[in-house]
């Protein structure tokens, strides 16, 4: 791979528009995406781990094929779609939307684990809202009562709060998902860390088509069915050794 330099690192998180929103909207995308964000994120492996264990994922080049898989047909056709209506409703105060957008996420979660990881990151991302006293969230959070409310809900509503655009909104929750699949491969496959930073920069530079396409997706079309991810995460719950939660 070609050298690249350290502001690589930004575009990966953002396309150029980004720069422009300034250094705090920039370093409050960074915690946004963060792998220290306590919202579990690192402890769920969404399919994966069963996909190590049968074999579909053991190198490299099949981790890289699994995620870019996902990422195109599931992440692209349901959560950055989402993320746009759900900004939409933010910004036009359209609370109706928002929860009808809310409960359309979790009705695309094919399993019983793909649905609990999404509400329990969603509900943990929420609680952290109402707990960081530089952002004025208690509005939001009193007319949000959604009883289960999705990750990429409580996501889209951080980042509104934020002050972040969609495009940037959108390559960060990519981001977020590319960084945590390959944190997990690189403990499940395994793999080692240049490896873990060659996929990175790889599936990165896939994240701006993935937007594209998202972004072109009508409402009737919203959500993707992915069996074998959906019969990985239902058959991890009875994975006889596990290092993800189930």
């Amino acid at each position: 791979m070609e050298a690249k330099s350290t502001t690589t690192v930004i575009h990966i998180l953002m396309n150029e528009t980004t720069t422009k929103q300034g250094p705090l909207r920039l370093n409050r995308l960074m915690q946004l995406c963060s792998a220290n964000l306590p919202v579990g994120g690192f402890s769920f492996s969404q399919g994966l781990e069963y996909a190590v264990e049968m074999g579909w994922v053991n190198n490299p080049t099949s981790t890289k094929e699994w995620i870019s898989f996902n990422l195109h047909q599931s992440i692209a056709h349901t959560d950055l779609v989402l993320l746009n209506r759900l900004q939409k409703a933010l910004v036009e105060d359209d609370f109706g939307s928002f929860h009808r957008w809310n409960q359309h996420a979790l009705a695309c979660r094919e399993s019983n684990e793909l649905y609990l990881a999404d509400v329990a990151m969603g509900k943990a991302l929420m609680r952290l809202l109402k707990d960081i006293k530089s952002i004025d969230s208690q509005h939001y959070v009193q007319l949000i009562r959604e009883k289960e409310i999705s990750f990429v809900s409580a996501f889209a509503l951080s980042a509104y709060l934020f002050g972040l655009e969609l495009s940037v909104i959108q390559s960060g929750f990519c981001w977020a998902y590319i960084d945590n699949q390959v944190a997990a491969a690189t403990k499940l496959v395994p793999l080692g860390q240049t490896q873990a930073q060659n996929l990175l920069f790889e599936l990165s530079e896939q994240v701006e088509q993935a937007i594209e396409l998202a972004n072109q997706t009508d409402d009737e079309n919203i959500g993707a069915s992915l069996p074998r991810l959906a019969m990985a995460s239902a058959w991890h719950e009875t994975q006889y050794t596990r290092l993800f939660r189930s």
